[in-house]
């Protein structure tokens, strides 16, 4: 199968200290694919190097074929990132934000329109869209960053801890919203949660100090020797 995603022996360094070490390995196209790992193990900067917000030291990433630090531009239009900390403009409501985004990428206003209504209703979000982001919980938040991240319709989505300060409901919501797209795209997301973990039916990487120390379905970790709990 097509890989969407392709790292070559990536590294990064912060300072002195080795936070991705010789990273080599693909995601495929349409794939649901879940990292875990301790505390400071790369996981979140593995995924702003994803996302072209971090640039590697050494190494290659390939977005569909196509090398990321050269052709930057048009990489990133395929990717969709949601980062664990709300990033939002306070003062401006949830469907601005939105829109923002929308903008940023050249969505035309009927393409932005349906898919802000199809995400937005997919997560109960539609109530609180003219809301100003300050004043709403971090849950709310959440969802509308993910709606943002989808919103100029990317091949790839690249998730923070994708359900972060949501309720029960809000949770299952966006995995339903997630599982329905996965196939038409790529989702790479980071969790420290084992029933989100264990949504990724096809494939789980566990890092350890920036390299993978586990790669393949939850069945398969789960009966290796290594505890899987530490993770």
């Amino acid at each position: 199968m097509e890989a969407s995603i392709t790292l070559k022996k990536v590294g990064k360094l912060v300072g002195d200290k080795t936070i991705l070490a010789g990273l080599s390995f693909g995601v495929e196209r349409g794939s649901l694919v879940a990292i875990v790992g301790v505390n400071d193990s790369g996981k979140s900067i593995l995924l702003k190097l994803l996302s072209g917000f971090e640039n590697p030291n050494y190494g290659q990433v390939f977005i569909h074929g196509l090398d990321m630090e050269k052709r930057r531009n048009e990489t990133r239009q395929l990717i969709g990132y949601v980062p664990y900390e709300n990033d939002l403009d306070p003062w401006l409501t949830l469907e601005q934000n939105i829109r923002f985004n929308a903008n940023l990428y050249s969505v035309d206003e009927k393409k932005c329109a349906d898919r802000l209504k199809r995400y937005s209703s997919a997560l109960n979000l539609d109530s609180f869209l003219k809301e100003y982001a300050f004043r709403v919980s971090g849950g709310i938040q959440k969802k509308a960053m993910l709606v943002r991240g989808l919103i100029h319709d990317p091949d790839i989505l690249i998730l923070d801890e994708p359900t972060g300060y949501m309720d029960a409901e809000s949770i299952r919501l966006t995995w339903d919203l997630l599982k329905e797209l996965k196939g038409d795209k790529s989702v790479i997301y980071v969790s420290n949660s084992l029933s989100e973990i264990e949504q990724a039916h096809d494939r789980i990487l566990v890092f350890h100090e920036g390299r993978i120390q586990m790669d393949g379905h939850l069945d398969k970790l789960l009966e290796s020797t290594v505890d899987y709990h530490q993770f």
